[in-house]
């Protein structure tokens, strides 16, 4: 062995360059090694010497692990030709672990290891050695780099790095059946000797499992393991490293494996019969029973389906398994009756919903029991001859008018009386009663369909000889209809006709909404009110078909002349009694384009230019609006002023003199106006006696000659005064005299000629041109002698 690693290592030495030269063998050799001489040409020096010969000589070049003895461990030595023995020169080492794992001798150049290695741990070292003058501390030989590989040694056992393992295996499966695969691991040198060669072997769980001892692959060894028998078992699995052989390391592992269940058993019942008692009061759809199947099967094997065989009884009940328990739930279909029958016997079958091929030679998957169900006797509430009650009256029907019945029975044996009454919570306004006795249903109040047009209440029947007992049936009363509304004119009431609407054409369908509840087949029919039928604009076409058309009668229409018709449509039903109503429709004119399109029907589209937008038109009328207020304010001012100066007009004074014909009401006419703001204040305050006042001298703003009296004047004036004195029914003389006064300050003092001192002929006139414009009339009248006339006077 150490021989072939010395060979190696002199290989190394040869192709990294070095010449191989015999020496003569060194005195200190250990484990038997042949010393050799590696040679090494030193570059740099080839100049000085023609053949220069030097080597290093390797004693050893591995060395082994765990080494534990007490001195260190010898690993080789170094030298070199220029070594004469004098201690001249001196060996130095570096690299891994050059110092801490491995020292030198400087002078001798052996090695040695100072601390155990481990292989697993770093399984070479690289390190460089360098020989050098004591002296000159300079190189003698180039510096060389070598190896030191540890050598492995079995001290590492098998581990299974995966385990402990977990598998499963179907049961009866056939010997061989793959069941897992275990791996160990060895951290020694697989490629020196036997150290990391593992074998396989089970230590526990035999006869059932074998592995392969090579491989570490488990399989079954016994057939048909059963997992009703047995569910899990545990495998002892050793692995031995040196190949198995004695002295080899060895690591061992679990393996649990479980067998997995298959449907190799059928199910079956733990009795072939099953006794049930149900009351007969057991409402449909409970469940009256259990009976269960025993599978022992796991899972979804053991899921089982129940059947009920056609027979007695097997229309009333059903069955269903229950998923938790896997159990079959028998449930009621159809209610029982004590008193028709006693007693059902059926039979059940159980089976297997997932079957497995491998098995069907062990017969059917399957079992049947017999299920026998007797029916309890129940004091049972009373039953009503129908599960619901459908009546009919019409509206307004007498109050206490009996409009159908309900009947129920007591079907026990020894059956009492029923009592009947009506359920307040369903009928609260109590519309209807009921006789107690006999189950007779009446009105109580009056119906009107319009308002309800059908009542849902409840009627409850009891037991008198036990109260509680009591069973509950829903009435259904429809209230039909007695013609008593007339139709009308259903939306639209308003229709539109063009302006270029020719005769005969249709411009609106109406049809007719009747508040009464129609009976099928209702029809309504249209025509035009007589009134209306005389030279129409328009006329009714009834349709026949409960609608109308409303059609023109006229070529065009004009809407300057007028905008709205107004056309009165009368509509009849088929009912009894026939009621009917006129119902009024507006037709308002539009103006239309020549396909019939309405463009306008607004009035004021009437008289505004066809081009104006809306916001022109809204500024014209809001312009009118203004123009209207104007004139308004105006027209109050004027008459607010006419109040306030009451008879002071001086554009005219014909004026004046015909108003003194008018005296007032007097007292009589206190009410018609206010005649206290023409009196003089100051002769009322003074004289509240006498109300004839005249009216003192004035004096004209400038001298003027005496005129005489205008007698003309003063006699119409004495004449109308005696007239009036005359007639009885006259008003007082209090008005007359008030228009005597004129007022103070006046700017014209007064213009009467009574109690003038001079004549018409010598008055001048000519002054009232001066006053203005105001008194421009009486100027023209007076100022010139030849064109007074006094009849326009009077």
């Amino acid at each position: 062995m150490l021989t072939r690693n010395c060979l190696s290592l002199l290989l190394w030495v040869l192709f990294d360059g070095g010449l191989l030269t015999p020496l003569q063998p060194q005195p200190q050799q250990t484990l038997a090694t042949e010393p050799r001489e590696n040679v090494i040409h030193l570059p740099g020096q080839r100049s000085h010497f023609q053949r220069v010969k030097r080597g290093w000589v390797w004693n050893q070049f591995f060395v082994l692990e765990e080494y534990m003895g007490s001195e260190p461990q010898y690993v080789g030595k170094l030298h070199s030709d220029l070594d004469k023995g004098e201690g001249t020169v001196k060996y130095t080492l570096s690299g891994d672990g050059a110092g801490t794992v491995f020292t030198i001798d400087e002078t001798t150049g052996d090695i040695h290891a100072i601390r155990s290695l481990d292989r697993e741990e770093k399984p070479f070292y690289t390190l460089r050695a360098q020989a050098v003058d004591i002296e000159t501390r300079k190189p003698l030989e180039p510096e060389s780099e070598f190896i030191i590989k540890v050598q492995d040694i079995n001290d590492n056992e098998p581990k299974f790095l995966d385990g402990p393992y977990v598998a499963t295996v179907p049961e009866m499966s056939p010997v061989g059946a793959y069941v897992l695969q275990v791996k160990a691991t060895d951290a020694d040198d697989p490629t020196y000797g036997n150290s990391a060669r593992v074998v396989y072997s089970i230590l526990q769980g035999q006869p059932y499992f074998s592995i392969d001892p090579k491989t570490g692959v488990i399989r079954t060894a016994l057939p048909n393991m059963d997992r009703e028998v047995k569910e899990q078992y545990q495998v002892l699995i050793q692995a031995k490293d040196m190949g198995g052989q004695l002295g080899g390391l060895a690591g061992t592992t679990i393996v649990n494996i479980t067998l997995t269940d298959v449907n190799d058993n059928p199910p079956r019942f733990p009795k072939s019969i099953f006794h049930l008692k149900v009351p007969e009061s057991s409402p449909i759809g409970s469940a009256i029973g259990r009976i269960r199947a025993v599978d022992p099967d796991f899972g979804q094997n053991a899921e089982i389906e129940y059947n009920i065989v056609p027979g007695d009884g097997g229309n009333l009940f059903d069955i269903v398994t229950d998923e938790d328990t896997q159990e079959g739930v028998i449930k009621l279909k159809k209610p029982l009756d004590f008193e028709t029958k006693k007693a059902y016997t059926f039979k059940v079958e159980a089976s297997n919903l997932h079957l497995d091929h491998r098995f069907h030679s062990a017969g059917p998957f399957k079992d049947t029991a017999t299920v026998k169900i007797s029916v309890l006797d129940v004091d049972e509430p009373p039953v009503f001859s129908k599960p619901l009650y459908t009546m009919e009256v019409y509206e307004d029907t007498p109050v206490g008018t009996i409009i159908g019945a309900v009947t129920a029975q007591d079907l026990d044996v020894g059956s009492s009386a029923v009592r009947y009454f009506i359920d307040w919570k369903s009928d609260g306004d109590s519309y209807f009663t009921i006789d107690g006795n006999e189950g007779t249903i009446a009105t109580n109040e009056l119906l009107d369909r319009e308002s309800t047009a059908q009542y849902n209440f409840s009627i409850i029947a009891s037991k008198v000889s036990n109260p509680l007992l009591t069973s509950k049936v829903n009435i259904l009363i429809n209230v039909l209809d007695v013609n008593e509304f007339p139709p009308e004119i259903s939306v639209p009431y308003e229709a539109a006709v063009c302006e270029n609407a020719k005769p005969g054409q249709i411009i609106q369908i109406v049809s007719a909404a009747d508040r009464d509840l129609s009976p099928a087949g209702q029809q309504f029919s249209f025509r035009l009110s007589p009134e209306a039928a005389i030279k129409p604009n328009f006329t009714v076409r009834d349709f026949r078909n409960n609608t109308a058309g409303i059609e023109t009668r006229r070529n065009g229409y004009s809407r300057r002349q007028q905008e709205l018709y107004f056309l009165p449509v009368v509509i009849e039903d088929s009912s009894y009694p026939v009621q009917s109503s006129t119902n009024t429709m507006t037709i308002r004119v539009c103006r239309c384009d020549s396909d019939g399109t309405i463009l306008s029907c607004n009035v004021e589209a009437i008289f505004l230019p066809v081009g104006l937008s809306t916001g022109a038109l809204i500024a014209i009328l809001l312009c009118i609006v203004i123009l209207l207020a104007i004139v308004v304010l105006y027209v109050a001012l004027r008459r607010q002023k006419k109040k306030d100066t009451l008879m002071t007009s001086k554009e005219d004074i014909r004026d004046n003199v015909i108003h003194y014909d008018d005296e007032g009401g007097g007292e009589e006419d206190t009410q018609a106006f206010d005649i206290g703001a023409l009196r003089n204040p100051k002769v009322i305050e003074e004289n509240k006696i006498r109300r004839d006042i005249k009216p003192d001298s004035l004096c004209l703003p400038r001298q003027r000659p005496p005129m005489e009296d205008n007698t003309d004047i003063r006699d119409f004036i004495h004449q109308r005064l005696q007239e009036n004195d005359v007639d009885p029914t006259a008003p007082p003389y209090d008005s007359l005299a008030t228009y005597a006064y004129e007022g103070s300050g006046s700017v014209a003092e007064s213009l009467s000629s009574i109690d003038s001192l001079t004549t018409e002929a010598d008055q001048d006139y000519d002054y009232l041109t001066d006053w203005g414009p105001r008194f421009k009339v009486l100027a023209d009248m007076f100022g010139e002698e030849e064109s007074y006339n006094p009849d326009k006077v009077t």
